[in-house]
């Protein structure tokens, strides 16, 4: 940064900030924090104050007077759709008189993907942003301000800011130079390569299988996608967080990574996966079925998007949150961290204690489960995912 004064504000939302300055900061890397995916959330009706998510991003302009860095940060008044659960800590607060929302959360909203929630076209402005997250959350009196799935590398910034870190635990399947498929299930137990080609065989049995990207994705596909969509959500959390005008939007703005992976009896999609394309990285995101066929959300969340990461030259496959089914399919858990900025020294002690309890029985977990990892061992070693 200049040795020029650092100034900080709240823009009104996303869309009031010009996409160039803002992907400026975000870069190319992470689809989840890009102007085009955070504005269609707030454009359709999907992230809005009267969702309980009212866009605050906090800036800090750099000496030409345009943003150094951005968070991308949201007045929260719940804790729905952010897969990081802290109603415990809610419900503590109010129990002792204290407020907990409306809270401050830095985050791509409904996206369980880790990735930069410093957004710096500056490095040098991050101590100043987090600072600035820091005064919007003192300035209004907020219980708190947190960030979830903060990138690993940006982990230590807020570490040193003072904020408490939460571990936790995601699957990702890692791409160890495989050529194809068939490359990758030579490098697990006997047992387990014969598991997944039965579900595979079985999954896809009288189905045809369709990778759709950019303008390949029509309307009609869309409409498809959202009946599905719609299922999953109504039974998973009670009422979907997205509008069915997003997902225009997003096929709109950002086709080309898009990446949906369609199941057809007959010529008609009777399943579907939504995937996002990084710069290394297939992420999963959503999945619906108006047929119940066994097997075939494997097959359509985690097989065919190993398919699609290896086709890609992609080097990892980020299936979304929890799901300890997904390790018997390649899947290893990994950690994941979330940062929290709490103001009052007494909530703060007890929650600082939770997290050390909390972090050793989440890392003793993770242990446990690479063990259970369907991939050769070598010599009576630990798993490896080379062939």
């Amino acid at each position: 940064m200049s040795s020029s004064p650092v100034t900080a504000r709240i823009a009104p939302g996303v869309t009031a900030v010009p996409a160039d300055q803002w992907d400026a900061c975000a870069g190319t890397a992470n689809p989840f924090v890009s102007h085009a995916f955070l504005s269609a959330l707030e454009a359709s009706g999907s992230a809005t104050a009267e969702a309980g998510w009212q866009p605050v991003p906090i800036i800090v302009d750099g000496a030409d007077g345009t943003p150094a860095g951005i968070a991308p940060a949201y007045a929260k008044s719940h804790s729905q759709g952010e897969y990081v659960f802290d109603h415990g800590w809610a419900d503590a607060w109010e129990r002792a008189g204290g407020r907990y929302y409306p809270k401050l959360l830095v985050a791509s909203p409904f996206s369980p993907v880790p990735g930069p929630r410093l957004l710096l076209r500056d490095p040098a402005a991050a101590p100043a942003l987090i600072a600035a997250i820091e005064a919007v959350a003192d300035q209004h009196e907020l219980s708190s301000a947190h960030a979830n799935f903060v990138a690993p590398d940006q982990v230590p910034l807020f570490e040193a800011a003072g904020w408490l870190i939460r571990e936790g635990t995601q699957f990702h399947w890692s791409n160890a130079g495989y050529a194809t498929f068939d490359d990758f299930l030579t490098a697990l137990a006997s047992r387990k390569r014969k598991a997944i080609r039965k579900e595979r065989a079985a999954a896809v049995a009288g189905l045809t299988i369709r990778h759709l990207t950019g303008a390949d994705i029509t309307e009609a596909h869309w409409d498809a996608f959202w009946t599905f969509y719609q299922d999953t959500g109504s039974r998973k959390w009670g009422r979907p967080y997205l509008t069915r005008d997003f997902f225009s939007r997003l096929g709109a703005t950002m086709g080309d990574a898009c990446l949906l992976i369609l199941a057809e009896r007959d010529g008609r999609p009777i399943a579907g996966a939504l995937n996002l394309i990084g710069e290394d990285t297939l992420y999963g995101r959503y999945w619906g079925c108006s047929e119940d066929v066994p097997y075939l959300h494997f097959e359509l969340c985690y097989y065919q998007a190993i398919d699609a990461a290896i086709a890609r030259g992609l080097t990892t496959v980020e299936a979304g949150a929890q799901g300890e089914h997904k390790l018997a399919r390649g899947y290893v858990p990994v950690p994941t961290w979330s940062a929290h900025y709490i103001p009052d020294p007494g909530f703060r002690r007890a929650i600082a204690d939770f997290l050390v309890r909390e972090r050793r029985a989440v890392e003793q977990e993770q242990e446990f489960l690479g063990e259970l990892a369907p991939f050769r061992k070598r010599d009576g070693g630990p798993p490896t995912s080379a062939a």
